[in-house]
């Protein structure tokens, strides 16, 4: 699918309506993602400390159920400083009782900073409260650097995505060198092949896949767009589809060895520390980051990698949705104003942000993320995925790649476009609705009023590609609905290359054009008229050969009656 969307930038894929739907997906990711990005900001800022301040449990805003780690230590060091067996005694049994409490009731001094200062988070999604003033500041401060950077040519992206490398080579060093880190290691590196059976387990795996490659989105077909028409985007799909994994199973080991450390440190299970979504960001990893020496440090970069990673994914997101608008009203205006666009959809988001600072926003967030943007991308890749394959021809598809490349794709890949990975997507489509549970958010069920606006957000991306579907059908000419179907379904006399330079071969111009002498038909139709124009040609060279044999028989009888003249009298 990855090499699927590169490819198909030049073609005009832009210009279909399953287009609209990818821009709907972007702009959902691009209101919520920046959110998640200011909070690591706002922990960025937070971190500039000599002790980190989620680190104990004598806060304002801390619960008689706090227990930090950094407590259990202080209390065990004081004891065997003191000396004296019964002190150890005590401390010993101070010892077991946080177990027990840590097994049980336990909340830790990350997880109560999360919950009651950085979001103070209310009851229900249905209760807004107020504005997280110093979330909304960093949120403005995100869409300000966003904006910025993509004004000056979007060049720190070549930063952002190289230094995270860094770090988190850092941070594995860090992290691997730790007591227990290999338990945590070893806990990632272990299947748990009861999930396997799981369809939510599938449905969240391509949805992550599809997320972290950026396909059906719009990101890649923008990004795309920028490259040469016979760029080798073969190897580019490879390379990055690669290294895109590879990352994501280094980040494990960074993540995974600190959170092996962390419950050597409790005595507790990984499975007990390990959490997933924000839980793992803001609570379980600050958390594990309190026990290490010069923690401050260790925060601060960690919280810079991730502030890192959301501004290379928000560029692309922002630059999406600045291309299609761009692209689609195409006034001289727009095109001349671009940086303008641009600040309008960052103004634009902004606004649409600002419900998810308030203390109901991680609600939010989750349901946008649960919904908004995970079965939808899932959805929008298998309807591309069949119209290109059977409603455009395969055999067109790969004729097109071909002269894009130079040489055909791969046997691979025209089987797994054309049957692995239709059934593939439709399979977990399929049992991601059959195996549904509505979300929900540690204790919190979400109830059906927002269920039902996340359905709404995850079909509205979807929606607009039938809908365009039959609009296409009922204005397309034929007497009955097959014929309407049959000619919507036909290619676009002007489709091919975007650019009138590259179209060669099958798109070559014509003088029977309808655009300034251009027209590009589709293979069969420029296979038939090849034919048409091969047989005239070879009719032209026959009337051409009779009419030299006829002018060389001519000449030839003019010459012999010409000797003969002079003769008739001394025959005479």
């Amino acid at each position: 699918m990855f090499f699927m969307e590169e490819t198909e930038e030049h073609f005009g894929l832009r210009s279909t309506r399953v287009g609209y739907g990818m821009m709907v997906v972007s702009t959902y990711i691009g209101i919520y993602y920046n959110v998640v990005i200011c909070i690591a900001f706002y922990y960025f800022f937070m971190s500039m400390t000599d002790v980190l301040p989620w680190t104990y449990c004598n806060n304002p805003w801390n619960t008689p159920a706090c227990v930090g780690m950094m407590d259990s230590h202080a209390n065990a060091t004081l004891a065997n400083a003191t000396g004296g067996l019964a002190a150890a005694a005590a401390a010993a049994a101070r010892g077991v009782a946080q177990e027990v409490v840590n097994r049980t009731k336990r909340t830790s001094p990350s997880e109560e900073y999360w919950k009651h200062y950085v979001l103070n988070i209310s009851d229900d999604i249905g209760n807004f409260g107020e504005v997280r003033l110093p979330i909304l500041g960093c949120l403005a401060v995100s869409w300000v650097v966003v904006f910025l950077c993509l004004i000056r040519g979007g060049q720190v992206v070549y930063f952002t995505a190289t230094f995270p490398y860094l770090v988190l080579t850092i941070l594995f060093i860090r992290g691997v060198t730790l007591d227990g880190a290999i338990n945590g290691i070893k806990y990632y590196l272990t299947p748990q092949w009861e999930k396997v059976l799981d369809a939510k387990v599938w449905g969240d795996a391509a949805s992550q896949i599809f997320y972290s490659l950026g396909c059906a989105w719009g990101g890649l077909i923008t990004m795309a767009s920028y490259n040469k028409f016979h760029n080798n985007c073969f190897r580019d799909s490879i390379i990055i589809s690669i290294t895109n994994c590879a990352t994501s199973v280094y980040a494990g080991f960074v993540i995974f060895s600190i959170l092996g450390f962390m419950a050597h440190t409790l005595n507790v299970p990984v499975s007990d520390v390990a959490d997933h979504g924000p839980g793992l960001a803001f609570v379980a990893y600050p958390e594990a980051l309190t026990l290490l020496p010069i923690s401050p440090l260790w925060s601060i970069l960690f919280f810079f990698m991730l502030i890192l990673l959301g501004l290379g994914t928000q560029f692309c997101l922002l630059e999406t949705l600045v291309t299609a608008i761009v692209d689609e009203i195409g006034t001289d205006w727009i095109i001349r104003n671009k940086p303008v666009v641009t600040l309008g959809v960052a103004i634009v988001g902004f606004t649409l942000g600002v419900p998810l600072t308030t203390q109901a926003g991680i609600y939010w967030l989750l349901l946008m993320d649960n919904y908004a943007a995970s079965f939808s991308l899932v959805l929008i890749s298998c309807i591309m995925c069949i119209c290109v394959m059977y409603i455009y021809g395969h055999r067109n598809y790969f004729k097109d790649v071909e002269m894009m490349l130079g040489f055909p794709p791969p046997f691979f890949f025209k089987v797994c476009w054309r049957f692995i990975s239709p059934v593939i997507i439709s399979f977990i489509l399929i049992f991601t609705v059959i195996q549904y549970k509505p979300i929900t958010y540690n204790d919190y069920v979400y109830p059906n009023w927002s269920l039902f606006i996340g359905f709404s957000m995850a079909m509205s991306s979807v929606i607009c590609i039938p809908i365009y579907a039959l609009y296409k059908i009922s204005k397309s000419p034929g007497a009955t609905f097959r014929e309407r179907l049959r000619n919507a379904c036909k290619a676009h006399p002007t489709w091919g290359p975007a650019l009138k330079e590259h179209r060669t071969g099958r798109y070559a111009p014509m003088a029977s054009g309808p655009e300034e002498g251009m027209e590009a038909r589709p293979l069969q139709e420029k296979e038939e008229l090849k034919e048409k124009e091969e047989l005239k040609e070879g009719e032209e060279v026959r009337e051409r050969k009779e009419e030299v044999c006829l002018t060389i028989q001519q000449g030839s009888n003019g010459s012999t009656n010409t000797h003969n003249t002079p003769s008739s009298p001394t025959v005479a």
